[in-house]
């Protein structure tokens, strides 16, 4: 219960697994607050909502709402030393960060509990009194410039803003939100504006305490939550300023039924298909978007996607609502294109229409409702505790669009089935409200117009209603049908009991095949689990050839499991499976109750493989295509690339892998399937809500698969084919370079990754390096990022490469070439040597004491808990209570950090 404007009780509806309390209340300024406490937190985290987006940017600056969302990070009257509020956070263990979108901006920060009162003042005097000085303006959109840039080669990006460009010019939904050096210092400038000024002007007119919605996720009691937060956030500014959401529409009929042609960067073919709508936020509890996005996007058979793969058209398809605002939106189909699927792009067309046809023929289904409904309120109230920055975001997030009873909620849980409103939805997805984005690189010297922000070449022609219903009347039929009821639904979500409550996991069971580790829920009370089964096959990488063999023979996996385990992922029950550089991985997780069923049929699916030609051949052109596209990745991805594939034992250049694909064939597979598990080990994990005899029994049928029967597709491994990874060792003190050219001559971006190799896995060694970086990391973005502007893209973390510990800096650049930043970095390095001599040991236990808060952290769901154990185990490290060790190892003190480290 909480406490309302007129202090009357308001429900907060929340899941039955969630202990966690709540308070909604409104500070006398109008500010409304969700209070959160769970004592057993170790983060505590923030959330601010400001109901203005880059719809409200003034014409002729836009980028001025993103913009204004860099500044308020740098200071404030109360805390004027710049960056201190991020430099505060990050040295305390905690993140942050923000957004903006077409309505909204989104503050958000965690940090140690200790810490939380500190960093919460701090937040607030982003809303109280920022100071936004002269030179930190300048900098600042030279930053939102080097994000501009960053996004100028991204398809995505490119796409969304042709869509926006072809709607209403007077309409905000047309705007280019980022903005760039242009909009907010070349053209105010010749205008006679000072952007700072406008920039001020912007910020008193929007950032009004009843424009805003918080959320704060604390550790105490709510009594002592809500002191706190009104004690801080009263003296936000309440300007009494009027919400109003943009009501009309963004397209008019010389919008509609249009073709559009574009050329993208990268190589590939697309299609999306798109229709205006009212938003699901007006029927939230009816869902319609949400019971169409299930249908139309569904990958069982006789669905629009299965009939579209079976005729090799396409790759993927999505469907859903699509960006918008309150009273406006999108329903969107996206289909990744084959070439086969481009050449038939009419025909594609066509069935997607006539699968709306078929759904409108047959009517909103009752059962199908209820089945989707079930299945939410399932997920719902067994959903994974997730992080506290992630939930605040979210929460805030919901409170500006729903009454406080559904603000855990949002839309996620439909329960009031009206034919008439999904129908009505449903109706709207017509020839006659259509837009179509073919989006492909054959299109490249035939269009007639460019889009403006991003230059994105295109053209555009009017498509009738009467031309796609001659489509309709050519295309294959193909036998479309709706789903049939989900057998994956879970109806036993019991908890099994647990009779010892182990810490970590145990070796349940040996033998020459395999291995398996079992760690039970103690902690949770999830009715979920995790089985993973690494395939340890030492013919997986013995060649480019074989690399690119397994990566194909996962992917066909995959395909050949995607109608059946569909429906077990929409029922909550997941699975994958992975190439890595011994092997491949599977992993099912979700619900537990009908998890053996799936791994059964992956595992048939994997002793009884066939090589299917069409599917071979549509999976080699998605492969031919990703290797080609690699020289469009970002430059800082380019040079991770290049850093690895130095170190790394075992590893084939994209090169390699590129020539060896091109002369692949079937025969090849056919061959290479048999070698590949002619020669296993199966490393195995289960966890969760699976007792011990159900664990042995799973990964004994699997044994039993492998390498049972009168002609075994495995044997065990012989002693020296069981391989460790390794990484090449960089002398001390020697320095080695590596200079490539940018693949992609277009991108004006550069980078360097600065790696240095500090040594193996040690508890003392590990904790060292992760004070170091506590200590350096914000230090680093403040100079390299911010103050000296390199480039929007700044990092410096840890690295772990086959257990060996490592620092790296990454730096992009659309100013500075690599050489330069490494000259800079060298220089940040000395001045960081001597702040490390003249910090305080006060200072000093302040840092270790944050870094113990840190490595103390409790796990908060299952999966984090199966990510830190499997990693032990994949790695070969096994030290389970690596936490507890380093933890202990961090209260030395005196150490000598900067030694520590060579300069490789």
């Amino acid at each position: 219960m909480a406490v309302g404007k007129a202090d009357e009780p308001v429900e907060i509806f929340k899941a039955r697994s969630d202990k966690r309390e709540y308070r909604r209340i409104v500070l006398q300024n109008s500010l409304e607050v969700l209070l959160i406490t769970d004592p057993e937190t170790d983060k505590c985290a923030a959330s601010m909502e400001v109901s203005v987006g880059y719809y409200s940017d003034p014409k002729g600056l836009e980028g001025l709402a993103h913009f204004l969302e860099h500044m308020l990070f740098y200071a404030s009257e109360k805390y004027p030393v710049e960056n201190s509020y991020s430099k505060y956070i990050t040295q305390h263990g905690g993140s942050t960060n923000a957004f903006t979108s077409s309505e909204r901006t989104n503050f958000y920060f965690d940090i140690n509990a200790d810490c939380f009162e500190e960093a919460l003042d701090r937040f607030a005097q982003f809303f109280v009194k920022p100071l936004m000085s002269p030179d930190a303006t300048t900098r600042e959109i030279k930053a939102v410039d080097s994000e501009n840039q960053n996004n100028l080669l991204s398809d995505g990006h490119r796409v969304y803003q042709l869509q926006k460009h072809l709607s209403s010019k007077d309409h905000p939904y047309h705007k280019f939100g980022t903005g760039n050096w242009d909009t907010l210092e070349v053209q105010p400038k010749a205008r006679g504006l000072n952007t700072r000024q406008e920039l001020l002007k912007f910020y008193k007119e929007n950032y009004s305490a009843n424009l805003m919605h918080l959320v704060v996720y604390a550790k105490d009691c709510l009594d002592k939550a809500q002191t706190l937060v009104q004690s801080i956030f009263q003296e936000v500014p309440n300007t009494n300023r009027s919400y109003s959401p943009v009501t009309d529409q963004p397209c008019k009929s010389e919008h509609l039924q249009i073709l559009v042609r574009a050329v993208p960067i990268k190589q590939g073919h697309s299609l999306r298909l798109e229709w205006p709508i009212i938003p699901d936020l007006t029927h939230y509890k009816e869902g319609p978007s949400l019971y169409l996005s299930h249908l139309i996007g569904h990958e069982g058979e006789g669905s629009l996607f299965y009939i579209l793969k079976k005729l090799g058209w396409a790759t993927s398809l999505s469907a859903g609502e699509s960006g918008g605002g309150h009273h406006f939106s999108f329903f969107e189909v996206y289909i990744s294109l084959t070439d086969a699927g481009h050449e038939h792009f009419e025909d594609v067309v066509a069935l997607v229409f006539k699968y709306i046809h078929l759904l409108q023929q047959a009517g909103a289904r009752k059962w199908i409702f209820d089945e989707l409904s079930a299945i939410s309120e399932t997920n719902f109230h067994y959903q994974d505790k997730s992080s506290p920055i992630g939930y605040v975001v979210y929460v805030a997030s919901n409170m500006q669009l729903y009454p406080p009873i559904d603000w855990l909620v949002g839309s996620s849980l439909p329960s009031k089935f009206s034919p008439d409103i999904i129908e009505a939805v449903l109706n709207d997805l017509t020839p006659q409200n259509v837009r179509i984005f073919w989006v492909s690189t054959n299109f490249d010297g035939n269009t007639d117009s460019m889009e403006p922000w991003y230059e994105t070449a295109y053209s555009l022609e009017k498509i009738t209603s009467s031309v796609i219903e001659q489509w309709m009347e050519k295309a294959p039929d193909g036998n479309l049908h709706l789903p049939v009821p989900n057998m994956f639904i879970p109806t036993d979500l019991s908890i099994k009991t647990v009779s010892n409550k182990m810490n970590f996991p145990v070796l349940l069971r040996k033998s020459s095949y395999s291995r398996l580790w079992y760690k039970p829920d103690t902690l949770f009370s999830m009715p979920k689990g995790y089985c993973i089964i690494d395939f340890i096959c030492p013919q997986s990488r013995s060649s480019p050839e074989s690399a690119v063999l397994t990566c194909i023979f996962v992917w066909l996996l995959k395909d050949y499991l995607n109608e059946y385990a569909y429906d077990a992922e929409i029922a909550g029950l997941g699975y994958w499976i992975s190439g890595h550089c011994s092997g491949f991985e599977v992993t099912v997780s979700g619900y537990n109750h009908k998890m053996r069923i799936l791994l059964e049929k992956v595992i048939d699916r994997i002793t009884n493989f066939k090589v299917e030609p069409d599917r071979f051949f549509v999976i080699k052109e998605l492969f031919s295509k990703q290797y080609q596209n690699i020289k469009f990745q970002q430059p800082y991805e380019q040079a991770l690339y290049y850093c690895s594939l130095i170190l790394r034992e075992h590893s084939w250049s994209w090169n390699d892998e590129c020539e060896a694909l091109t002369n692949l064939e079937i025969d090849d597979l056919v061959k290479f399937y048999p070698l590949l598990l002619s020669r296993t080990f199966l490393e195995c994990y289960v966890a969760g809500n699976i007792d011990s005899k159900e664990a042995v029994s799973m990964i004994q049928h699997v044994e039993d698969a492998l390498y049972k029967g009168s002609q075994p597709l495995s044997r065990a491994l012989f002693a020296s084919e069981h391989s460790s990874s390794r990484i090449i060792n960089l002398e001390e003190s020697k320095n080695y370079f590596y200079a490539a050219e940018g693949l992609n001559t277009s991108d004006e971006n550069s980078a360097l990754v600065h790696y240095i190799q500090v040594h193996s896995d040690e508890y003392i060694k590990n904790v060292k390096l992760q004070l170091f970086a506590l200590i350096a990391k914000q230090p680093a973005f403040d100079q390299l990022r911010s103050v000296e502007q390199l480039g929007y893209i700044t990092s410096l973390s840890r690295t772990s490469d086959a257990g060996v510990r490592g620092l790296q800096l990454i730096v992009q650049s659309s100013v500075k070439d690599p050489r330069y930043i490494e000259s800079r970095f060298q220089a940040f390095l000395k001045t960081l040597e001597t702040q490390l001599h003249d910090m305080s040991d006060d200072e000093f236990k302040k840092k270790v004491n944050a870094l113990i808060d840190i490595k103390l952290e409790k796990f908060k769901n299952l999966p984090e808990e199966t990510n830190f154990f499997w990693w032990e185990i994949s790695s070969g490290t096994l030290k389970f209570d690596r936490i507890e060790n380093e933890g202990a190892e961090d209260n030395w003190h005196g150490w000598w950090l900067f030694g520590t480290f060579g300069s490789n």
